[in-house]
Parts: structure tokens; C-alpha cells; sequence
């Protein structure tokens, strides 16, 4: 499950940098013309929807952000709750199930039917599958390595760990995104010798089970307070034996402003709370249950951003 991340006026993305030999299979990128200063009016109010984080680019960010008072993006998200008969669990499901899952096919796919921010999100996600395989595969072939895809989307990430030969086990809140992951999974996978197909499964992150080599989330903790987060990565830890990866919004006061920002544009369709989290936090609970992070990332584009660490037993 992945979410859309913050629009913002620069590109870097750093870990790992040098070339890779074998480099790994990721969904097709496309060339995105960057701009320094973006403004509401070129992108329209339908570009947005409650986990994208919005920036307005340069000074329009102090010319806008009392405007942040006038609004009441919670009040919103609880009516959503109060829709579907529960929290924040019960709305992410709902969303990613039915308009959500409509929107994020799109993105993760390669039609050209999305427009400027869903590209650019495209491509920042394709850039942190490909950092965090570059971590994997840094550790040696993943042939015969099990790994739990915890939040798995339609599939970006598992079916590149396929095809390295690992073993992999895969699992989303959403039976929509699960059903597309399948079918992705058959369009690339069937008739590769020597590749399992992934296990898929619906599934949200605290009922997963099992023991694993590897465990990796990406782009699921947006969903989740730091209240919970903790106990989801606790629970994440427990079920791998050698490394943990996951994948976040970092917790900035630049970037919690900015969130709020994109708040006051949620769009037609319906959305969910979006969270972000300080890395210290994140190593915190980690170190908690014994964990260390070992290696950090961070993709940006234009509008999409994501720390990314990976951590091992201490």
C-alpha cells in the first residue's frame, strides 16, 4: 500500500549511488520537466486527495499557511470513519478498495492517462522499489531468501523480488490491490523457469504471521499515528530473522506544514488521514524491541518524498 507524498521543488535521491551491474527491473520512468514554483491554479484542486502532501512552491507557502485555520481536514476524516463504522484502519481499507484503489492502479501502472503529480509519484516509487532492491541485493542473491512484502499495493515491489528468486510472501488490506497484484504477478512471472510466484494474500499488517528472512513495508506507515506505528513495527520485527526495511514520511517542521498545506485540497474523491513520522521516533521503537538501523535512504522528486531504512537485529 503505498501513498502520494509531498510536492516538492527539487530532485535528489540518495544511497547507494553507483551503478549496479545487474540493475534491477522497475516500473518504466518517464521524463518530468521539474519547476522551482508551483502554484494551486496550474495543478487544479481535483490533483489532490488527503494522503497527498502538498507544497506550494517558494513564498506562496507564508502567503498561504494562515489560511490553514480557516479549514478542518479532521473533522473530514472523521466523518469518513463514521461512514464506514470504524477508524482509520476500516477508511484506509474502504478507500484502497474502491476510488483509491481506481487512482493508485493508474499511478503504479504505465498508462499515460495521469497527470503531472500522479507521474512524478509514479516515478518516486519506482525510484524507492529500486533503492530498497539495491539494499537487498547488496546483502547478496536473494535466490531461495524469503521475504514478506507487508503491504504489498499492486505488486511493484514483490514481483521484482520474484524475479531475483526469492520467495516471497505478500499481503495488502486491499482485495483490489491484491487481485491486480495477482494478475500483474502472472502477466511478468508465468513462464520464467526456475521463479516462484509470490504467495498473495489480504491481509492488514498486525494479522500477518509466519517467520521471514526479510521483512519490507513501504509506504504503509502514512496510515498509521506514531501511537500505533510502534506497535506495528514491533509487530514487523517479530516476524523477521535478519533484516527489517521500511519506508516513511519523514516528520519535518517544513514537511508538517506542507501537509497541512495539501490538506486544504482534498478533491472529489475521499481520502485518508495521512501521518508523518520523525526518524528518531522510528529508530526509537526500533531500538525498543532490539533493532538497529543499519543503512538510511531518501527519494525525493517533486513531489513525492521517503526516508527509507533498513534495520537489523542489535
Amino acid at each position: 500500500m503505498a501513498y502520494s507524498s509531498a510536492l516538492f521543488s527539487r530532485v535528489c535521491f540518495t544511497t547507494n549511488q553507483h551503478s549496479n551491474p545487474n540493475p534491477i527491473s522497475i516500473p518504466k520512468l518517464h521524463k518530468l520537466n521539474n519547476r522551482r514554483t508551483l502554484t494551486v491554479s496550474a495543478l487544479g484542486a481535483d490533483t489532490f486527495d488527503g494522503t497527498t502532501l502538498a507544497v506550494i512552491g517558494g513564498g506562496s507557502v507564508a502567503a498561504i499557511a494562515a489560511a490553514i485555520s480557516l479549514a478542518d481536514p479532521e473533522k473530514r476524516r472523521q466523518l469518513q470513519a463514521e461512514e464506514v463504522g470504524g477508524g482509520d484502519k476500516e477508511v484506509v481499507r474502504e478507500y484502497f478498495t474502491n476510488d483509491g484503489f481506481q487512482r493508485w492502479k493508474k499511478i503504479y501502472g504505465d498508462t499515460d492517462e495521469v497527470n503531472k503529480v500522479q507521474l512524478d509519484i509514479r516515478i518516486g516509487h519506482a525510484k524507492t522499489v529500486e533503492n530498497v532492491m539495491k539494499m537487498l541485493t547488496d546483502e547478496g542473491p536473494l535466490r531461495g531468501v524469503s521475504v514478506c512484502d507487508a503491504g504489498c499495493g499492486t505488486g511493484c515491489l514483490s514481483i521484482p523480488l520474484a524475479k531475483e528468486g526469492a520467495i516471497v510472501s505478500a499481503s495488502d488490506i486491499s482485495p483490489s490491490m491484491v487481485s491486480e497484484a495477482e494478475k500483474q504477478a502472472r502477466e511478468e512471472l508465468v513462464g520464467i523457469d526456475d521463479l516462484q510466484m509470490p504467495k498473495f494474500e489480504v491481509s492488514d499488517l498486525e494479522s500477518l504471521t509466519g517467520k521471514y528472512d526479510t521483512v519490507v513495508c513501504l509506504d504503509v506507515m502514512i496510515h498509521y499515528p506514531q501511537s500505533k506505528a510502534d506497535a506495528m513495527i514491533a509487530h514487523l520485527a517479530s516476524l523477521a530473522e535478519n533484516r527489517l526495511i521500511l519506508s516513511f514520511a519523514p516528520k519535518t517542521l517544513y514537511y508538517d506544514l506542507l501537509k497541512r498545506i495539501g490538506e486544504l485540497f482534498p478533491g472529489p474523491s475521499k481520502a485518508t488521514r495521512a501521518y508523518l513520522h520523525a526518524e528518531a521516533d522510528i529508530e526509537r521503537a526500533l531500538q525498543k524491541v532490539g533493532w538497529k538501523i543499519r543503512k538510511r535512504g531518501l527519494t525525493t522528486t517533486q513531489f513525492y518524498f521517503s526516508r527509507i531504512v533498513e534495520a537489523v537485529p542489535a
